[in-house]
């Protein structure tokens, strides 16, 4: 027999003993995540683990905070790990395109760019001033003078044999003259014209040798010329080697465990040599190198700190919730300079990956895989342990313009990302680089058992989030009745909901209607108007709807009886709010072949799962009465006034009373409404809503006017989920409205009949007078139905055929 519930079984209250404190102010602000058991020892498992591929994936629906939760533990956790490294760019002398990374411990990325930017300025100082001093004009010109002195002695050795040859050397614009002389006097042109043959011959001969004697010497001082070059060099880099040595000694001793710094050093210091016009101040012609050194040949001696931890204590926890390819992986910036884009290292920056390494980057999963390349270039990174800077475009062949190509950076950290579970399942089935990659799973459940332990850590909650949001306080009786909206939100009595941004926004517009009244703690009241208020303002279609109930145009009966006609209920979904409808569903029966017919399937408007919780009514039919005759029916089910679709099988109980009323003849009583599903051995099963769908008949039987014998049956499965409002619970208290725990059909037939079901006897047939004799007796009444109609039509056919053969015997007479 279906039992009554009380009004205890449908809310459980929350008391001042179980909270164990009247006011939040009493108890210390919660610390630790609260109800994620399995997920904090996965996520400790995950960071410990210093394995690859032991990235974690924090599965979880929205408003669960696993967002707060995750940020939260990691920055505890991060605070007792090392801090990373800083990472700057420099140029590479040897490869411009090919910037060089530089690991400097954390903190000295930024003071060894600005030692670098001083390094330069002095350079830029005392080098010039070097070459002015007294001293380097006093070797440059002995310099000079030793070289002249070799050249001079070369022309006066050249000089001497050409006179002793009998020639004088004279020196041109256009070149050297070699006039030989006779008797001390030059000879001219017409006056060798008329010397002898032999004569001439001889001078020709003698004047060839001074010509290959005048080339030595010409080879020779040209030798002496780039001797001297060179010793000049060789000067000039010997004074700036020493200024250089003297300024970049400091930087030499303070950089000197870190050999990358002192190899760029190094490279510098050649670089500065190679280029002392620049730093003197001497324009030689036109600079070498990328564009930009053309504009700031300076910049080349910059350093650009890629990543700088200097403020930083412990390891870095980096949440991207803008999780870009160049947001994540870092990007090469560019600038115009005479309408063309070019760039430099001093333009690479940082991506989040950068400035996670060390530590841990946290990524919602949903924007990765929305951002084009992210997902990717962020796998790519984690197998490959490092970090490439570059241009998707590039990556992909899009472009094949000239840029930069730097040196990849080592990557150590750990990725968490965040999404809904159903992510995790896609990316485990479609990516196998996922398995690889991400090995642990971390689960943020909904719901926590509603313990003595955990109603006190709600309180700790609401502790907290009074202490940092500077809300209000609240009273045991608020702190309880959101412990009681806690259980609620979770549909459960043993339960409470882990979806605590819901019940933060409970907490905070409770906290501004004791503020606006002028109270000094939030009280059960001012719970009570948020909760309604929250619904209030969402509630504008389920309002349309129970007046359209209220003024007929939606038939719904809470009163009288009616055979074939049981009250349903359904739940619609807005988003942010749920709420019950009752629907009508009625049921017609007659003799026929057809079964049971689902209208709504008929119409394309019923779904898989409420077309089979319609099917198992058949079942159930043939199981219940297949013996006393074969089922001989033709069955029409339809939710009335219903012109969306439905889906859903917590009705297929109500269509089955509406069944046994049509077939029985029995009426049922319209003030109660029906919820749950069946299977095929009449046992009726768990729903989900059911706290919506009792109040959402209660809503319409209060509108209405309540009578006193109206209530709702309910699946005894559900007695644990009822966290019905506090005015139906009231009206159960007070015999207005009543709630029934059924077990099976037997029990919810009799209670909307008044009728018993009845129970086979020893003779296999049902009592007489009750639900299941009356079905049966309806059954063979229609076997029997159908067994004259076919036997009329037999009859039919056979005296149709008789009639056939005497006209066509009379027709053959009279031909005859």
């Amino acid at each position: 027999m279906a039992r009554r519930a009380t009004p205890e079984e449908v809310r459980a209250a929350c008391t001042q003993e179980e909270l164990g404190c009247a006011r939040t102010d009493e108890i210390a602000p919660l610390e630790a995540i609260v109800g994620q058991e399995r997920a904090v020892r996965a996520l400790e498992f995950g960071l410990e683990i210093d394995d690859r591929g032991f990235n974690i994936f924090v599965a979880g629906l929205p408003g669960t905070g696993k967002n707060t939760a995750v940020q939260s533990f990691l920055e505890n956790l991060a605070k007792t790990k090392p801090t990373p490294p800083d990472w700057c760019y420099v140029y590479n002398f040897k490869e411009p395109y090919n910037p060089r990374a530089i690991e400097l411990p954390p903190g000295r990325g930024v003071a060894f760019a600005r030692d670098m930017k001083e390094f330069i300025a002095a350079a830029r100082r005392e080098i010039p001033r070097a070459f002015e001093s007294e001293e380097y004009a006093k070797k440059r010109e002995e310099t000079v003078e030793s070289f002249n002195k070799r050249r001079s002695e070369l022309f006066a050795a050249l000089n001497q044999r050409a006179q002793d040859a009998g020639f004088l050397i004279q020196p041109t614009p256009t070149g050297l003259y070699i006039i030989p002389v006779i008797e001390g006097e030059p000879v001219k042109d017409k006056d060798f014209a008329n010397l002898p043959p032999e004569q001439q011959r001889e001078i020709i001969r003698r004047r060839e040798e001074i010509e290959e004697d005048v080339a030595s010497t010409f080879r020779e001082v040209h030798q002496i010329e780039r001797e001297a070059n060179q010793a000049i060099r060789d000067l000039d880099r010997q004074v700036a080697g020493f200024v250089l040595g003297l300024l970049v000694r400091d930087l030499t001793e303070k950089y000197a465990p870190i050999p990358a710094v002192l190899s760029y050093l190094e490279a510098v210091q050649e670089d500065i040599i190679e280029n002392l016009p620049l730093f003197r101040g001497i324009q030689e012609g036109e600079q070498k190198g990328p564009p930009w050194a053309k504009e700031d040949p300076f910049r080349r001696y910059e350093v650009n700190v890629l990543v700088d931890n200097s403020e930083l204590t412990g390891a870095p926890v980096v949440m991207e919730y803008n999780p870009t390819y160049n947001n994540l992986i870092g990007r090469i910036d560019r600038e115009a300079y005479f309408g063309a884009l070019v760039t430099d290292f001093t333009m690479i920056r940082a991506g989040s990956l950068h400035k996670a390494n060390g530590g841990y980057l946290v990524v919602p999963v949903e924007e990765l895989l929305r951002n084009l390349f992210a997902w990717d270039g962020l796998k790519r990174a984690l197998r490959e342990r490092q970090v490439v800077i570059e241009d998707a475009s590039e990556r992909f062949g899009f472009f094949t313009t000239k840029t930069l190509q730097p040196e990849p950076i080592p990557l150590n950290l750990k990725v968490i990302l965040l999404g809904n579970p159903l992510f995790y399942y896609l990316l485990y089935h479609y990516d196998p680089d996922f398995q690889e990659l991400f090995k642990v799973k971390a689960e943020f459940g909904t719901q926590m058992d509603r313990t003595p332990e955990n109603i006190r850590k709600y309180a700790a909650f609401f502790s907290m989030l009074c202490e940092k949001e500077a809300l209000l306080h609240l009273d045991a009786s608020a702190m309880a009745k959101l412990v009681e909206y806690g259980s609620r939100l979770a549909e459960d009595q043993r339960k409470l909901s882990t979806r605590f941004s819901e019940i933060a926004d409970v907490v905070r517009e409770a906290c501004y209607y004791a503020r606006k009244e002028g109270a000094p703690y939030a009280t059960e009241a001012h719970v009570r108007r948020a909760i309604e208020e929250r619904f209030y303002r969402s509630n504008l279609i389920q309002e349309r709807i129970q007046e359209m109930i209220v003024r007929g145009a939606i038939k719904i009966d809470t009163t009288g009886e009616k055979v074939g006609q049981v009250n349903g209920l359904a739940v619609i979904s807005l988003g942010d709010i749920s709420f019950g409808r009752p629907q009508r569903i009625t049921a017609t029966v007659a003799a026929g072949r057809e079964g049971v017919i689902d209208i709504e399937r008929e119409a394309k408007l019923g779904g898989r799962i409420h077309t089979k919780g319609v099917l198992i009514l058949s079942g159930y039919l043939n199981e219940k009465y297949a013996a006393e005759a074969p089922l001989s029916l033709s069955a029409r089910l339809v939710f009335e006034q219903s012109y969306e679709g439905v889906e859903g099988d917590s009705a297929s109980s109500t269509e089955l009373y509406a069944l046994l009323s049509a077939l029985s003849g029995l009426p049922v009583r319209q003030g109660l409404a029906v919820t749950g599903s069946i299977n095929q051995k009449g046992e009726i099963q768990a729903i989900g809503g059911v706290n919506e769908k009792i109040e959402g008949f209660f809503d319409v039987c209060k509108a209405k006017g309540l009578t006193g014998d109206q209530g709702v049956l309910v699946p005894a499965a559900n007695r644990d989920n009822l966290m019905l409002r506090e005015d139906v619970v009231e009206a159960v208290r007070e015999g207005r409205f009543h709630i029934y725990f059924v077990e099976n059909v037997d029990e919810g037939i009799a209670l909307l009949t008044g009728v018993p079901a009845g129970e086979r006897g020893p003779d296999g047939s049902f009592p007489e007078g009750t639900v299941h004799a009356r079905v049966a007796a309806r059954f063979k009444e229609m076997a029997q139905q159908l067994r004259a109609a076919k036997g009329e039509k037999e009859k039919g056919a056979g005296r149709d055929e008789s009639d056939g053969q005497e006209e066509k015997n009379a027709g053959n007479g009279a031909g005859d």
